[in-house]
């Protein structure tokens, strides 16, 4: 007989996220230096990727976390970051989701997830994920 194991759930808005038992979905947005400008392909593969979830408000909450590069110093990306973030979230607007649905995390450039010390790292920093959390009932 096989288990599952729970090992915690995290409660945020009078909604519960499981961290083992179902797997989060997550898809980035990529953007170029400086910008916030969503190009027509990615945004594109968001709108289709979204379609693809069957019951995507029944079964997730949306979150958004948005990420810069170090250039330009701590202000100017965090305004970076929350601009980056509401270009992702027109989008969602766009797709008649709520924004009770979706919640934002703006990084700027702190908590980067790759190393800022080559060109690659830096480009793979520029970017939004968006993440649908399973909802637990």
């Amino acid at each position: 007989m096989r288990g599952v194991a729970i090992i915690g759930c995290l409660f945020l808005s009078g909604v519960a996220f499981s961290q083992v038992d179902q797997q989060e979905l997550r898809r980035s947005i990529y953007f170029n230096g400086g910008s916030y400008f969503i190009d027509e392909d990615q945004a594109t593969m968001l709108s289709d990727w979204l379609d693809s979830i069957p019951n995507l408000l029944d079964k997730y909450q949306i979150q958004l976390i948005s990420h810069t590069d170090p250039i330009g110093g701590k202000e100017f990306n965090q305004w970076l970051s929350e601009m980056r973030s509401l270009s992702v979230l027109e989008i969602l607007r766009m797709k008649d989701i709520p924004e009770h649905f979706i919640s934002i995390k703006d990084w700027g450039f702190e908590n980067p997830v790759y190393q800022n010390n080559s060109r690659r790292g830096m480009a793979m920093n520029r970017r939004v994920d968006v993440i649908l959390h399973p909802l637990v009932f």
